[in-house]
């Protein structure tokens, strides 16, 4: 399919901006080109009851959080929400509007999750902190009005990665028992060799992108072909929870979110991958500019709803 209309009109009014592209940036330049990139104004974001920022405690000390809780008695289920930025940019902020959208539409608190950022703290500290969330959330969730039995993770883009890591974690540990995962054009593959990466060279989200993100995240190739980095390179996927992947058309990303879902299903692990055709990377995080981002955060917050009724 052609580019989305509204997508076409996006990248034009980045591209009139004149900004140059990120990947000639510092990461603190990077930071500061895109702190106000995915921020929404506040009449237009949904509402929730209660906002609450907090820390809790990590492997390298403290973890902010964010604590977004929807109207209703509780307990709700619970979402640990990780957001994207390629591991170097982005925070609570960029992904504000996102994490109350789904918050009221599933019903659910989110927890989202500041995480470390590299390349001032390398693989696998942002891992690290994902994980040890995840696991206070599960262990501290009545204390948010929530319910432990009910606990889901969930990211965009370096947080899909992140997302899908604790994931594979919890399994492998035992806890925290997560009953879904939603993975939001999900960067799963290190290897950076898919068709989808050697055909989308000018769509918001660039090669040279994701090349400049995986370089300031990893240290080593082998930091690279580990599992929690690239997570399908995962020996095995039998006994992860079930899935939402969503994907867009236009995005380097695009394949390897999509093999990483067909390599869940053929270990039997329920999986719906959504590929939203026209749209480019970031698209759900733009919501409030791109139709099809509204239609895939409804995606999500009913898959959502769904596997916290299982």
């Amino acid at each position: 399919m052609p580019l989305d209309p509204q997508a076409q009109q996006l990248l034009e009014q980045m591209a009139s901006a004149g900004a140059p592209p990120l990947h000639t940036l510092s990461p603190v330049e990077a930071r500061q080109a895109t702190a106000t990139m995915f921020r929404v104004a506040p009449e237009k974001q949904e509402p929730v009851a209660r906002v609450e920022n907090r820390t809790i405690p990590g492997p390298a000390g403290a973890i902010p959080v964010r604590i977004y809780t929807p109207a209703g008695n509780g307990p709700f289920p619970v979402l640990v929400y990780i957001h994207g930025g390629g591991w170097v940019i982005c925070d609570l902020d960029t992904h504000d509007a996102a994490c109350r959208s789904l918050t009221k539409q599933a019903g659910c608190v989110t927890v989202s999750v500041d995480y470390r950022l590299a390349p001032e703290h390398k693989f696998p500290a942002a891992v690290e902190d994902s994980y040890a969330a995840a696991l206070w959330v599960a262990e501290h969730a009545r204390e948010l009005n929530g319910d432990p039995g009910r606990v889901a993770v969930g990211g965009d883009s370096a947080g899909g990665n992140l997302a899908a890591a604790v994931a594979l974690m919890a399994r492998d540990n035992g806890k925290p028992n997560l009953c879904f995962q939603l993975l939001i054009y999900p960067a799963v593959d290190g290897a950076l060799a898919t068709e989808s990466m050697r055909a989308f060279k000018e769509y918001f989200l660039t090669p040279e992108l994701v090349s400049y993100f995986w370089k300031h995240y990893v240290r080593t190739d082998a930091d690279r072909k580990n599992p929690l980095a690239s997570p399908t390179l995962a020996g095995n996927f039998k006994g992860l929870p079930p899935a939402l992947i969503i994907t867009a058309e236009f995005d380097p990303l695009r394949d390897e979110g999509e093999a990483y879902g067909e390599k869940l299903r053929a270990a039997g692990v329920p999986v719906v991958i959504t590929r939203y055709n026209g749209m480019i990377h970031g698209f759900f995080t733009m919501a409030d500019v791109l139709d099809q981002g509204k239609k895939a955060v409804a995606e999500s917050a009913a898959a959502l709803k769904k596997a916290f009724m299982r």
